[in-house]
This record gives structure tokens, C-alpha cells and sequence, in this order.
């Protein structure tokens, strides 16, 4: 092999040895690799005895690893020989170059191993796609087939060990995912949550020790079968859970107490006013109403005078400012003799006395009684009702023409203040079992009026604050005096609660006063979920196994 082929050889193929590049083509987007096998011998793959009497030889076309965005295909020679030993069952058989092929392979191995790794990535459609980029385009079946083809992790010994359910169709089908307590590893997956699948499990592996799950009874009872020697732990974050139920229940038993709910009704905000001139407090002198009158025309109020004054000043600034009126209307975009009105007007009051006054409208007639009506009533009449009285006195016009005007020309009237929505039971729970920093100051006054108004709610309340400070501080030693306590209080909902941990309660006990929980567990759900997404729920249990072992 001269020196440029034995590069080529180790550029293309490292590591492999029995190979000999003999030439590299290339053909269009695609290259084509002559190789032969070299060893003069080669075992029998049924007896393990060397053979070295050659039968024939033929060419294998594997297809392998792109290069440089080439796809590459192997034309390699292999020999087929005649086996010797009498007792082989095989006559013959044929050569393969180890790390490179295998017996009826149509790719490389290293293509195969990368095919699997882009399907454990990105399941099919995608890996299909990304492979396509690679210069090695196979379909999504083929990938998720390579990743079938992948061997499982190998088995170990686990100490701790903790399990959960997961959904591979939620409210209808669940699995089982055990995971590693100490390396957070997943060890397996089985396809259903019931102590008949997870026995055998266990009983595969005696070494364990200790076993975190939540409060389901199928657990529990797989447990205590096949894994007596185990701790069983109950998980901290469960136990809260089936706590926060039991204070739901408890607060909606007691409902009645939030009806009639008073909080503590807070400053108003003060009236601002601003007081009248010395020389208008006397308002009983003679001719006072033709004063208002005259104060009242000039300076009028409305869209219009607002506008107005905001027109007269600007105009008025900019001529100070030495432009001329056909200057200003150029820079305003208004027109000529619209910038001189302005300009001519010494007040903007001028141009608002000058607007001609607003024409008649059908609804005039009636106005004197809608005005009438509305200010009789103080706010009990609605715009509906005085349509339709009007209505009877000849109105023949739409409801919205009343109603844009009542709107418009009548004071509107406050209305009373709404009392305060009564606080839903799923409120109450939150006030209850939530940590007190993360309480806003109007959550603390609404849950100060509730312990206020209902001595069974307060109980309540400090149940679940010691309750809290158990697990939080992990002090399971108080949970029998807990336990008492609860069940002495005769809550609905919470002393139930309390009266069922005495039947798990060497897992509680665990699960209070030691540090293994299930949170590594919940992550591995969320990964599992994530992997069901990316495969669109159209893959197998056993895919899925696979992808969340291996990836």
C-alpha cells in the first residue's frame, strides 16, 4: 500500500483494521470507496476455528459516513471460505471486518451507531430531517429501527430506588417509571401502575434498601410483597397534597361562615377641594344668579372650548414667534382662513361665543321629561325604561339616540358600592395552606376575617401551620401528637386525613424525618413527557422505554 492510499485509508476509516483502500472516485454529489479485506485467515463464526481456503468473493456496497457533505459508499471485496471442521455445522461462511460491517448490514457500523443517537435525539420526522443535513438521508423508520436495535444500559444495583406513576394516555393508560435515588438514573419503565407489575421488579432486585413512593396503596402493597427488607418513605410532597384536599374539604363543610364574611372596611381616601375666593362665599347678594350667568358664558366648557383654547394659544405663540398666518397654516397643515379667525380672536372665548348653536333634533321634545325622570328617580330609572316611556308619548327614534344623550347632557349617578364577593372555597384553601411570606397584604386581612368569623376554619388553620412546620423542619417525632390532636378536632375533611396516616404510618414517619423523597422522580416524569411530545403520542411503550433508558 503506497504512502498516499494508507492516508486515505486513515482518514476514512481509523482504527479499522483487515482493510486495504485501493482506489477513492468520485461521482457527482456522492464518493465511491474500492477497498479489500486482508487477513489471510479468519475464524469461523460457528466454531471459532480458523479458515484459510478461499471459496469465492463478491462486493458489499455499505453505505457510510458522509464526507465533506458527500455521501460515501463502501465497494468492499470480501471472501467467502470453506470451514474445515467436521463437527461446524456451517460449509461455509463469509468475512467481516470488525467495527465496520456485520452480517447482512447495508450501512457501516459507525453510520449505525449515529443513525441511533440522531433517532434517541430527535425521534423520527426530526432526525430524518437533521440526517438529511448530514448527507446520510433515511427515513424516520429506519432511525426509530436503529434505535430499537440499541442494547439496554446495563443492569445495577441500586441502594434507594424511588417510583411514580406516569401517563402514557392520560385517564386511561399509566405506567410505572423507577428511578435511581442516588444517581437519579432511570432504571426501567413498565407499562402498567399496579403491584402485580412491580413485584417482580422488586424481587429481581434484593439489594434494596430503601423505597420512596407516593400514597398509593398499589405501591405500598408491592412493596411490603416482594421488598420486606426496604424502607418505604412516603413522599413530602404527596403527603402536602392529599393535605391540601383535606382542607378544601374542610372549608367547604364549612361554607355557610364565608356568606356572611365582614372585613374590615378601610379610610377612605380623603375629599380634596379647592376653596372659593373670600368675595364669593357671600352668594345671597342681589343680582348674584346674572353673575353666575356671566361667569358661566365666559368660560364655557366642553370638547369644543377646550379645543378652541388649545388652538387660540398655539396660534398665538407661533405668531409671537415672528411666523406669518400663511406660515402657520403651512406648518399646522390647517387652512388660511381657519389660522386667521384665530389670529383676529384677543380670547379663545371669542371663537367659542361665535359657534353656532346646535341644531334641533327630533328627541328635543322629550328631552324636558327625560331630564324630569332622570332627576326624580336619582339613579333607580334606567335608559332602557325611559325609552320605552317615551315611546308611549310618540317617540319613534332608536334606543341608542337616548341613550348617547342621556349619557352626554344628564349627571350620572354613583351607585353604592358592591359589597365584597364572598371568598370561594378554593380561596379560603389557598389562604390556609399557602407559605404566610407569600400572602399580599389584602390576603392577610381576608384570611384574618375568616379565622375571625369561624373557630372551626381557625382550627383548621393551626392544624395545617404545625403540619407544615413538620415537614418543613423534618420533626416527624410530633406526628402521633398531631395525629391526635387532628382527629380530636372532628374536622371534615382534615381529621380523615389525619386518621389515614396511621395506616401508612412507618412510610410518613420515613418521609418526615429522613431526606429521600420523590422529587428525583417528578423530574423523570417531566423528561418522560417531553420525550412523548416529541414523538407526537404515535410511537409504542416499548420505543419510548427505550428512548428514556438510553437517552
Amino acid at each position: 500500500m503506497d504512502d498516499l492510499a494508507y492516508a486515505i485509508q486513515e482518514l476514512l476509516f481509523p482504527g479499522v483494521s483487515g482493510l486495504a483502500v485501493t482506489a477513492v472516485y468520485g461521482t457527482g454529489p456522492g464518493m465511491r470507496v474500492e477497498a479489500r479485506c486482508t487477513p489471510p485467515a479468519v475464524a469461523c463464526p460457528g466454531c471459532e476455528q480458523e479458515a484459510a481456503r478461499v471459496h469465492s468473493s463478491y462486493l458489499r456496497f455499505p453505505v457510510d459516513l458522509s464526507a465533506a457533505g458527500r455521501t460515501v459508499t463502501v465497494a468492499l471485496r470480501v471472501r467467502r471460505f470453506f470451514c474445515d471442521s467436521v463437527p461446524c455445522p456451517r460449509r461455509t461462511f463469509v468475512e467481516q471486518v470488525p467495527g465496520l460491517t456485520r452480517r447482512h448490514g447495508q450501512v457501516t457500523e459507525r453510520l449505525r451507531n449515529t443513525l441511533g443517537v440522531l433517532g434517541l435525539a430527535l425521534a423520527g420526522r426530526a432526525g430524518a430531517r437533521m440526517a438529511g443535513h448530514l448527507g446520510v438521508p433515511f427515513s424516520r423508520s429506519t432511525l426509530l429501527r436503529r434505535v430499537m436495535d440499541l442494547p439496554d444500559p446495563a443492569a445495577t444495583a441500586p441502594r434507594a430506588v424511588g417510583v411514580d406513576d406516569f401517563a402514557l394516555r392520560r385517564g386511561h393508560v399509566y405506567g410505572t417509571v423507577v428511578i435511581d435515588a442516588d444517581s437519579h438514573q432511570v432504571l426501567d419503565l413498565l407499562p402498567e401502575r399496579d403491584a402485580d407489575t412491580l413485584i417482580p421488579w422488586l424481587e429481581g432486585h434484593p439489594e434494596i434498601e430503601v423505597i420512596c413512593r407516593d400514597r398509593s396503596g398499589a405501591y405500598a402493597d408491592a412493596a411490603a410483597t416482594a421488598a420486606p427488607q426496604a424502607q418505604q418513605v412516603a413522599d413530602r410532597f404527596h403527603l402536602w397534597q392529599n393535605l391540601a384536599t383535606a382542607t378544601e374539604k374542610t372549608v367547604a363543610a364549612y361554607r355557610e361562615h364565608l356568606k356572611t364574611l365582614t372585613l374590615d372596611a378601610t379610610a377612605p381616601e380623603p375629599a380634596w377641594e379647592t376653596p372659593l375666593p373670600e368675595e364669593s362665599a357671600d352668594h345671597n347678594g342681589p343680582g348674584h344668579e346674572e353673575k353666575l350667568d356671566e361667569v358661566k358664558e365666559d368660560n364655557p366648557t366642553g370638547k369644543f372650548a377646550d379645543r378652541a383654547r388649545a388652538h387660540h394659544a398655539l396660534v398665538h405663540e407661533l405668531l409671537a414667534q415672528g411666523m406669518s398666518l400663511r406660515g402657520i397654516a403651512q406648518h399646522l397643515g390647517w387652512g388660511r382662513h381657519t389660522v386667521q379667525r384665530f389670529a383676529r380672536a384677543a380670547r379663545w372665548q371669542d371663537m367659542v361665543k361665535g359657534r353656532k348653536p346646535p341644531r334641533r333634533t327630533k328627541l328635543d321634545p322629550f328631552k324636558p321629561y327625560l331630564k324630569h325622570r332622570w332627576t326624580e328617580e336619582q339613579g333607580q330609572v334606567t335608559i332602557l325604561d325611559l325609552h320605552r316611556e317615551i315611546t308611549e308619548r310618540g317617540w319613534r327614534g332608536h334606543y341608542s339616540l337616548v341613550r348617547d344623550w342621556i349619557r352626554r347632557a344628564l349627571p350620572a349617578y354613583e351607585k353604592a358600592p358592591p359589597p365584597p364577593p364572598t371568598p370561594s372555597v378554593r380561596q379560603v384553601t389557598g389562604l390556609l395552606t399557602r407559605h404566610p411570606g407569600t400572602l399580599t397584604e389584602d390576603d392577610k386581612l381576608l384570611r384574618k376575617a375568616v379565622l375571625a368569623r369561624s373557630p372551626e376554619l381557625a382550627t383548621a388553620a393551626d392544624l395545617v401551620s404545625s403540619f407544615a412546620e413538620m415537614l418543613t423542619t423534618l420533626s416527624g417525632t410530633d406526628l402521633p401528637a398531631w395525629i391526635n390532636q387532628a382527629a380530636a378536632a372532628n374536622l371534615p375533611g382534615i381529621s380523615s386525613f389525619a386518621t389515614g396516616l396511621n395506616s401508612d404510618y412507618d412510610a410518613v414517619t420515613a418521609g418526615l424525618t429522613t431526606h429521600w423523597n420523590s422529587g428525583p422522580v417528578e423530574g423523570a416524569v417531566n423528561r418522560i413527557k417531553m420525550l412523548k411530545r416529541q414523538m407526537f403520542g404515535r410511537a409504542g411503550f416499548g420505543l419510548l422505554r427505550k428512548r428514556v433508558l438510553l437517552s
